[in-house]
């Protein structure tokens, strides 16, 4: 009778568990449904008639009909090509210049030594939590000044003067766990400070260059406040900017070109953010949280 009570005693909490997990599955399945339904009701929007798009709650189309894409890609002056071409071409200079810009700046924090390093590298972490909207205003009076306005410069130059504190933050972390000997033996070699970062800590940022590639991508990608700022001539606009010329204050509004062209705005970023998402988790893993 005790082995037979201690059997039965074993199964009751395992039985609450099970009865548990379902009910954490059922919890996490409702948001899956919530966080893909707008998704999906995109997608779906994207091959329907304007009529169907609001009337009906089921996100399937009834057939694939591709004319929002058709009509979508070339009812803009210019068309779609030259807002792809435009956004593709500030995501990768800003992506060169972060990695080059941070990467030096991050070098210069974790390895050499000059007057009031900590002080600087506390308002250079500072800057992080400053909102960017409280220097827009300075910011563009600036650009303004320069000439800038209308052109890609001040959406890629502040990126080559080391801006985006958040992955220098993160390069000057993963430096810091690469031991000093092989700095010490490189100088013995005869080794300067730019060749120690040119031969030995620039191979090794691997991960957190990739990490850095990939949000700078996507963030400068995605971008829509500062294009819109910066940018006021058709042919320089970008896709997420393009956009909005699908919505008429007016109400004459082309919501199915409009879902066509959002759902081909997401692919670049899909595609980069499905063939790197283990390097985003590895680059920003290794970067630890050594002091």
């Amino acid at each position: 009778m005790t082995i037979t009570g201690t059997a039965a005693e074993t199964r009751a909490p395992a039985r609450r568990f099970r009865a548990r997990r379902w009910h954490i599955h059922l919890v996490l399945l409702a948001g899956v449904v919530v966080m893909v339904y707008p998704l999906l009701w995109m997608i779906g929007g994207s091959f329907k008639d304007e009529t169907d798009i609001f009337s009906q709650l089921n996100p399937l189309p009834t057939s694939l009909d591709p004319r929002n894409y058709i009509s979508g890609w070339t009812a803009t002056d210019p068309s779609f090509t030259q807002f792809y071409v435009n956004s593709l071409l500030i995501a990768a200079l800003a992506v060169v210049g972060n990695v080059v810009a941070c990467s030096l700046t991050a070098y210069a924090f974790a390895r050499l030594e000059f007057r009031f390093k900590k002080f600087w590298f506390a308002v250079m972490l500072g800057s992080v939590m400053l909102p960017a909207h409280a220097l827009l205003i300075p910011q563009y009076v600036t650009f303004f000044n320069l000439g800038w306005v209308n052109t890609y410069l001040p959406l890629v130059v502040p990126k080559f003067l080391a801006t985006d504190a958040f992955f220098i933050f993160l390069m000057v972390q993963f430096i810091r766990t690469i031991p000093r000997t092989l700095d010490e033996a490189a100088m013995i070699d005869g080794c300067g400070k730019i060749r120690i970062f040119s031969r030995i800590i620039l191979p090794l940022l691997g991960p957190v260059m990739i990490t850095t590639v990939i949000f700078t991508f996507i963030w400068t990608y995605n971008d829509f406040f500062s294009q819109l700022i910066y940018l006021s001539y058709p042919s320089s606009e970008t896709v997420p900017v393009a956009l909005r010329r699908f919505v008429d204050a007016t109400g004459d509004s082309s919501y199915g070109q409009l879902l066509a062209m959002s759902v081909l705005s997401l692919v670049p970023t899909f595609i980069v953010f499905l063939i790197a998402q283990k390097r985003i988790v590895e680059g920003i893993a290794t970067t630890g949280l050594k002091g």
